[in-house]
Parts: structure tokens; C-alpha cells; sequence
């Protein structure tokens, strides 16, 4: 069986785990210790995971995050999420073929009492917003404790490979995201008053003002907190449509777990549906990790993300359609292409615009929604509650990390820690990081051509400020207190003109700065780019095609030198010289050539009811529209005839879709009932909560898992 690891990555080392070996399917394979069971399973080349018990349908992964139940396979006969257990040596794994049946247990249970424990408090959620505030509490040696449900610390810091936008000074704006993590983490666990627990999930926060938690994924603990602070992060929203739980149709935080957590080559070529940052980031880590990328489809008229992201994908190579919708995702047991379509000014697909591509991974990227429950939960019991990152409000992780030590901060103060006075400036500063992005203005090219000075292909309004941060002879300004303002270059005294120093280049989060150079040659200069691929992808002497911000193609020209080194934090400058006459407008360098990205001869079509609305039951959209329109209006109702949103994930994935249905029939939002709420928010097996000891199953432990 093939071997889908990543052997080789521009920005992240490989790790030298040790291997042990499990059993899939009857064959033993090799997976690293300490690594998730998808991640074994993909590195295999494993897609199907499962069957559904309705209609054999073959199940992948969707979220990779916890948050579904998508990814269900037996491990040792005990249903598992796959995303989340730690593969074990000789550990026997069987996809789900239909409902599960249990193995009998041999012995009877052992009931330890359940533990109780009060801290005054506890932060769900290990992630930018969560490290942030935990920090702040271990400053001031102040007990807490901080749970996370998954093996490490970071949350989706650990996922980005890229440079982060934001303030410099505030937020580490400049600095790879899984640098920040570590910065973060290293900083925390110098503070013994806060505890951490790792693999630990919380399930949910009752009348008593305790939250259950099942503390390393096997033993159940109550925790009574003066204060709960909130900082769980976010879901992944579902998009229906033909073929939308299809093997290799998935969410694309799974797809940077897959490959930017775990290096693994998740895909052997994909198309991203959504032009937010995530879409649009998830792009650039394909790339980055040797996949190509058919396209990108949006349906509004321009992306929502950064512009500088959408640039710089759109000149490796990536064509963007925008105004644009998927119709659907083709394959018979796992995705073999995709089909979009052009939108008209109602949001209808225009026939005969439609275009197949070849692909195994659809990803969906069209946002998020605040894992928010807990603090929903919290506030209905009276339980002192906060929330910080995307548990309050969907934003960039810089935005979380600057909330989560606000918060951190006000809960000090709210128990009485002298922390002085917060500046409302912190404040300002929060909503700044938050904001979506502004106007863009018209890019202007320097007049120059004498001497050496950068060009800044920054053109939207957005919370980013590391240029002019590092400039050692202070040449590049925003003028104003808002970061959200354009940057400019100016030399007011001839003196201390720019020397090339390259450091503006480098720690550009957008690669949006280069370097032009007439000293030595005024009608060839030279010209530094960003390079953030593998080093030996490019050598001195090759011929590469620039492209100029807006992805035209400017020419073919030479390499004239590679530059690698330890200052320039894994960003490789790569040097070409190009004609004076367009070497200003040069943006970038050309990687996937259009073979990659053409369209199939003939576009794939999908039958429009094959549209899963509930992924755990597998409950149509036709269904759930009918009752809609036989006058149902209460969620509860539809649930019990089509028992949508009765599965395992708890309805966090088709509630929106189901909203969406009725919005689409024309019913008003006030006219719907909404389904309660789970009292337990993540799935845990019964005994867990008698106190059953975990185990072996054959010594009678059920491990805790569902």
C-alpha cells in the first residue's frame, strides 16, 4: 500500500517518531506513535472509514476537529472517532459496517467514585484565545485550569504554516502561526498554578454550576469553577449539495490538520469551495505541501478574504472563479470530480456554464460557527461565564489572542486582582484585529529607477503592520494609529536611503513586498521574491514565469541566485533579473502550470437528490423540503419523522442546513421553532458517568468512548 506522507516541506520538519505497527482491515500497517488513527489511516491512502448503517453509503472524514461523527471506525470493537484516538501498538481497526455491535465483556465493570474537584477556573479550549488568558492567570500565580480535547496545545495555530497579519507589537503579527503556539505554550507551562489536561472534553455545564468532564479521554470528573471561560473555537459549516458526504469532501480545517499537524499528503489534487481566508489559506498549504489545486469557486462576487491571499494564489497558479457555485461532487464510492456552474444575479446557476474538474478532495472552506455552547449553557444556569476567540465572535487568530488576554484580564479584576486599569485602547485594538477587510485602493508604481527600494503590492485596507516594524532605517509608515491603513515607503533624506536589506521581504504575512535593485544593472534589475516552496524546487539558472498582482503573466526570466538563510525564518528569497520596463510590476512566481486546472472535456452531473441534509442519519434534503411544505415549521417535529439531527454529532451540522431549507421555501426566520438543545454536548458512553474504571475490553473498561 502507498505511503502518503510528507517527507518534504518547505516550512515544517518531518517528525522522527517512532513507528508501531496496527491492524486495518486484517493487514498490518505502520503508523507514527502518538498520531491520530486518520491521520495512520490517510497516510495509507485510506478514505472510507465507514458504512452507514441506512444505506451502505461510504463514510470519510469531515471536521478532523471532534465536532462530528463522521470519521467512526472500530478500534479494538469499540466505535471510535478516528480524528481524535491515538493509534496504539496493535491496536485492531475495522471500518463501521452498519450499526455497530458491541464485543460482550468478560468480567464485571469496576466503579471508581466520581471526582470532584473546584478550581477557581476553568478554560475550555486550548487554543490562541485560551493560552492567552491562561497566561495571564499564571503571571499572577492564580489557580487554573485549562482542558483541551486534543493531544497538544494550540489549537489551530498548529495549523498554519503561514505568517500571521495583525499588530507586531500585540499579537506576534510577522511570526508563523506554529511558532506562536509554541511561544505560547512554552510560556504557559512556566507557570505551575495553571493545570493542563490534554485529551480532556468537556461535555457539558449543569444546573449545579459543575461541567462534566472526561478527563484524557477516559475518566469522568466533575469540575465546580468560580468562573468558566469560554474559548472552544469554532465548527466547520456544512454545504449541501450532491455528493456533499462523499469520501474526500470534507471541511478544509481537516485538510490543514491532515497535512500541516500530522504531514500527511491528504490529497493527490483538490478544489476548494469558499474565498473566505480559510479557503484561500488552505490553498497556499496544499501548494506548499506538493498538491496541486484544480480551482477555487466562490459564490459572491469578489472573495471576503485578504486580498493579498487571493493574489498570491492566483499567481501560483490557481484560478479563482468567483460568482460561482459547486453543484455537485461526483464519484461512485469516494470524490472523483467536482462540477461548478456561474451564478446569475438571483443566485441561480446559469445553464450551460457548467465545468467538471478532476479532483479526490472537494474542501469546503464557507465559515464557521462559535462552539458556543457552554457559555450559552453557563449563562442559563448563572454560572459566571466568558467567552473569548471564536466562541464569542468568528475572526483571525490574531484576534483571539489579543480577546483571550482581555478577557483573562477582566475575570482577574472580576475576582478581585489589582491588574490596573485596562486602556481602552486594548480595546480598540481588539475590534481593529477583528475587522473584515476595507476599500481597496488602485496599486500605484514607484516612479524610481535608481538605487533599491521595495514594492509594496499591498493594496487592501487590512490589520497588518510587520513592514513597517523591521525596517532598520524606519523607511516604511502608516500614517495613523490604525494598522488597518496602507503602508508606504518614502525616503525623506537621501543619506538613509534604502540598503536592501531584504527584512521588509521576509516577514511580509501576505508576500506582498519584493525588493528591486538598479545598482548594478539600470535596464536589467534585479528582483528579490518571496519564496516560501521547498529550496531545491528552484536553482539558480532556471527560467520562471513573473506575474504581476493581479496574476498577468509579465514574462519568462532568469535566476539569478537563491538566497536560504537562518535569519529569513524558512522564507527563501529567490533573485531574478527582468526587464526595467516591467520589473516593478513583478508580484510573484508562476508554480502549478494550467495543465493542472483545465477543465474535463465533458462536465460530470449528479442526480439533484442525492443532497444529505443530516450526515449522522442520513436524511435527504427532498425529505425534510416535503414536511417544509406540507407546513411544518417545528424542528423537534421534522426530527422525529425524518430523525434529522438525532445523530451522534448532536445536530451541530444540519441545524444550519435545515434554517437553510426553510429560507429557501420562503419561510420567515420567526416562524420557526427551533429543537432544544442536548443537555450533553459531545458523546460519551453511559458508563462513564457510573464511574466505570477504564480498561481493556477484555478486562471489562470501556475506555469511556461512546
Amino acid at each position: 500500500m502507498s505511503d502518503f506522507r510528507i517527507e518534504k516541506h518547505p516550512i515544517l520538519t518531518p517528525p522522527s517518531a517512532e513507528t508501531v505497527t496496527v491492524i486495518w482491515k486484517g493487514r498490518p500497517i505502520s503508523a507514527r506513535a502518538g498520531e491520530t488513527i486518520a491521520s495512520a489511516l490517510f497516510a495509507q491512502g485510506e478514505r472510507i472509514f465507514s458504512y452507514h448503517h441506512k444505506d451502505r453509503a461510504p463514510q470519510g472524514i469531515f471536521c478532523a476537529n471532534g465536532q462530528c461523527a463522521q470519521c467512526l471506525v472500530l478500534a479494538d470493537g469499540l466505535p471510535v472517532k478516528a480524528c481524535m484516538e491515538l493509534v496504539c501498538p496493535g491496536q485492531k481497526l475495522e471500518p463501521v459496517d452498519g450499526l455497530p455491535v458491541l464485543p460482550p465483556v468478560s468480567g464485571s465493570a469496576r466503579l471508581t467514585p466520581i471526582e470532584e474537584i473546584s478550581v477557581p477556573v476553568l478554560i475550555i479550549g486550548g487554543g490562541p484565545a485560551g493560552l492567552s488568558a491562561a497566561i495571564e492567570f499564571g503571571k499572577r500565580g492564580v489557580s487554573a485550569l485549562l482542558i483541551d480535547d486534543k493531544h497538544r496545545l494550540g489549537g489551530k495555530l498548529v495549523l498554519q504554516t503561514h505568517r500571521f497579519f495583525g499588530s507586531y507589537d500585540a499579537v506576534f503579527a510577522g511570526t508563523r502561526g506554529i511558532d506562536i503556539a509554541t511561544k505560547l505554550e512554552n510560556e504557559l507551562r512556566t507557570y505551575p498554578s495553571v493545570q493542563i489536561w490534554l485529551q480532556s472534553t468537556a461535555l457539558a455545564v449543569y444546573s449545579d454550576k459543575k461541567v462534566g468532564v472526561l478527563k484524557d479521554g477516559r475518566r469522568y470528573v466533575q469540575v465546580k469553577p468560580e468562573v468558566l471561560l469560554v474559548t472552544s473555537g469554532a465548527r466547520e459549516k456544512s454545504l449541501a449539495f450532491p455528493g456533499n458526504t462523499l469520501p474526500g469532501a470534507y471541511g478544509a480545517g481537516a485538510f490543514q490538520t491532515l497535512v500541516n499537524r500530522d504531514l500527511v499528503r491528504a490529497a493527490g489534487r483538490l478544489f476548494i469551495v469558499g474565498g473566505g481566508n480559510v479557503g484561500l489559506i488552505a490553498g497556499y498549504h496544499a501548494l506548499q505541501a506538493g498538491i496541486p489545486v484544480a480551482g477555487l469557486v466562490e459564490a459572491l462576487p469578489e472573495c471576503s478574504g485578504y486580498k493579498v491571499h487571493k493574489d498570491k494564489l492566483q499567481r501560483f497558479g490557481v484560478p479563482i472563479y468567483t460568482s460561482h457555485t459547486i453543484l455537485s461532487a461526483n464519484g461512485k464510492n469516494s470524490v472523483e470530480s467536482v462540477t461548478i456552474a456561474a451564478l446569475d444575479d438571483k443566485w441561480k446557476p446559469v445553464s450551460g456554464t457548467e465545468k467538471s474538474f478532476s479532483c479526490d478532495t472537494v474542501l469546503i472552506a464557507i465559515g464557521l460557527d462559535p462552539v458556543d455552547e457552554f457559555f450559552t449553557k453557563a449563562g442559563e444556569f448563572g454560572l459566571t461565564a466568558y467567552a473569548a476567540g471564536d466562541a464569542e465572535e468568528i475572526a483571525e487568530a490574531s484576534a483571539a489572542i489579543f480577546s483571550g488576554k482581555i478577557r483573562g484580564l477582566e475575570i482577574l479584576r472580576s475576582m478581585g486582582h489589582d491588574v490596573g486599569v485596562i486602556a481602552a485602547e486594548w480595546y480598540a485594538t481588539a475590534e481593529i484585529l477583528k475587522s473584515r477587510p476595507g476599500k481597496t485602493t488602485p496599486e500605484t508604481i514607484p516612479d524610481g529607477e535608481s538605487g533599491v527600494f521595495p514594492v509594496l503590492h499591498c493594496i487592501q485596507e487590512i490589520p497588518c503592520d510587520p513592514c513597517t516594524m523591521v525596517c532598520p532605517r524606519d523607511l516604511i509608515h502608516i500614517h495613523s494609529d490604525d494598522i488597518r491603513c496602507l503602508p508606504c515607503f518614502e525616503v525623506s533624506d537621501p543619506a538613509k536611503a534604502c540598503t536592501g536589506c531584504e527584512k521588509c521581504v521576509t516577514i511580509c504575512p501576505g508576500l506582498a513586498i519584493v525588493l528591486v535593485d538598479f545598482r548594478k544593472d539600470a535596464d536589467y534589475p534585479t528582483v528579490t521574491i518571496p519564496y516560501e516552496f521547498l529550496k531545491e524546487s528552484i536553482e539558480v539558472g532556471d527560467r520562471v514565469h513573473v506575474l504581476d498582482t493581479e496574476a498577468a503573466d509579465l514574462g519568462e526570466v532568469e535566476v539569478v541566485a537563491v538566497r536560504a538563510i537562518k535569519a529569513n525564518d524558512r522564507t527563501v528569497l529567490v533573485k531574478v533579473k527582468a526587464p526595467k520596463a516591467f520589473a516593478k510590476k513583478i508580484a510573484g512566481i508562476r508554480i502549478q502550470e494550467d495543465d493542472v486546472t483545465k477543465p474535463m472535456d465533458r462536465y460530470a452531473e449528479r442526480t439533484a437528490d442525492d443532497v444529505v441534509i443530516c450526515r449522522c442519519e442520513r436524511v435527504m434534503a427532498g425529505e425534510v423540503r416535503a414536511l417544509i411544505r406540507n407546513g411544518f415549521r417545528d424542528i423537534s417535529a421534522i426530527k422525529a419523522v425524518t430523525r434529522a439531527g438525532m445523530g451522534s454529532c448532536g445536530a451541530k451540522t444540519c441545524t444550519a442546513l435545515v434554517h437553510r431549507l426553510f429560507r429557501e421555501e420562503g419561510v420567515p426566520e420567526k416562524d420557526i421553532i427551533d429543537q432544544p438543545k442536548r443537555p450533553l454536548f459531545m458523546e460519551v458512553s453511559l458508563g462513564t458517568f457510573a464511574g466505570n474504571e477504564p480498561g481493556s475490553i477484555k478486562d471489562g473498561g470501556d475506555r469511556g468512548r461512546y
